[in-house]
């Protein structure tokens, strides 16, 4: 947790720094025309986010935002309560660091209060409109299975949404009280940041309303199908198992992958007879190390005692299965091992394919 949290900070000062100080810079360079210095300071934060997300997405699925994180919470329900405080203290710390790191990067006063009010209505309207999209194309991409395009969709919205909305598109939280500590262009004043918080806390719910009513259940018809990715530290026992479960529970119907932190030469043998006993032959698998590219390219990631190790993209749905490690166990013990899998595997099969 601690290396998510960190990513979470770290992202969230960088993208708060890319608005500051590109906006410090747009005014200095562009000092009499004000649709010029949106137009820099956008297109700068559309790319510093993108790559953001492309960084760190792999280890905290880079949220970088309080609403981003509840809609997680409220769609997957697998943060816990200290997850999503720690996430979102992170994500404000970074914030006001962000700023404080953009002024001293432009030689002004390193701590500094805004005073651009921003707290009329339309401006919150603008809010809400510029959230609810924010949220809307975040986890439509995910529910359709389309994760690799969410750094390129996210930061091509913000930047769009810069000009079609009254407010800017702050559309977070923790950035929009980063900026109060900043007296330049992308500034707010403390005054003008609870109007915007809560316009944005009304905006998340309204997207999360859209999206369920256009992507209800798991399962996305068209070409698109769920993908699952387990993981276990050697790639031996549990995840071969869960794999094999899914596969003959599921079909064709479900893309099943599996892999290991640190995978082990060969499959468990004991595994392999424990299968064998119930109809499934894995011994045609073989361990393999996990990859970035495996985790970005599934809809659910289970682990079973990989922990941090495995990458996080945003809206993933991720379990953790806590399962005894069949590793120098007796076949009795790998047979309960193999029962407990299998009634979560048809859990899981139930919720990914539910019927009609």
């Amino acid at each position: 947790m601690i290396r998510k949290l960190f990513a979470e900070y770290l992202g969230t000062a960088l993208l708060v720094t890319a608005v500051v100080g590109s906006g410090i810079m747009a005014s200095r360079l562009s000092p009499n025309d004000i649709g010029i210095q949106l137009l820099e300071n956008s297109i700068a934060t559309m790319l510093a986010l993108a790559v953001l997300i492309l960084v760190l997405g792999p280890v905290s699925g880079a949220h970088f935002n309080p609403v981003v994180t509840l809609a997680d919470w409220w769609l997957h329900r697998r943060l816990s309560t200290m997850d999503i405080v720690g996430y979102v203290a992170a994500q404000v710390f970074g914030a006001i660091s962000g700023s404080i790191l953009a002024n001293a990067m432009f030689g002004l006063r390193t701590v500094q209060i805004a005073h651009t009010t921003r707290d009329t209505p339309h401006l919150w309207i603008g809010e809400i409109v510029a959230t609810a999209g924010l949220v809307l194309v975040i986890f439509a991409l995910v529910r359709s299975h389309r994760v690799a395009a969410i750094p390129a969709a996210v930061g091509a919205y913000i930047g769009a949404a810069y000009w079609f909305t009254s407010s800017t598109s702050f559309a977070n939280p923790a950035v929009t009280i980063g900026r109060a500590f900043t007296d330049t262009f992308a500034g707010i004043a403390p005054t003008s940041v609870p109007g915007f918080v809560a316009a944005q806390l009304i905006g998340a719910p309204a997207g999360i309303l859209a999206f369920t009513l256009m992507y209800p259940g798991e399962a996305v018809t068209g070409t698109q199908k769920p993908s699952v990715l387990f993981v276990c530290v050697h790639n031996a026992g549990r995840s071969q198992m869960a794999a094999g479960f899914l596969r003959r529970l599921a079909g064709d119907a479900v893309e099943v992958r599996s892999a290991g932190s640190a995978p082990a030469d060969h499959i468990n043998p004991v595994a392999v007879q424990a299968m064998q006993e119930v109809g499934i032959d894995i011994t045609d698998q073989k361990p393999r190390i996990l990859t970035i590219e495996d985790s970005e390219a599934s809809s659910v990631v289970i682990t079973m005692g990989c922990g941090d190790v495995c990458p996080y993209f945003p809206g993933q749905r991720h379990e953790d299965w806590q399962l005894d490690d069949p590793a120098g166990q007796g076949i009795d013990a790998v047979r309960l091992i193999r029962d407990d899998i299998r009634k979560r595997v048809e859990t899981l099969v139930a919720e990914l394919l539910p019927q009609p």
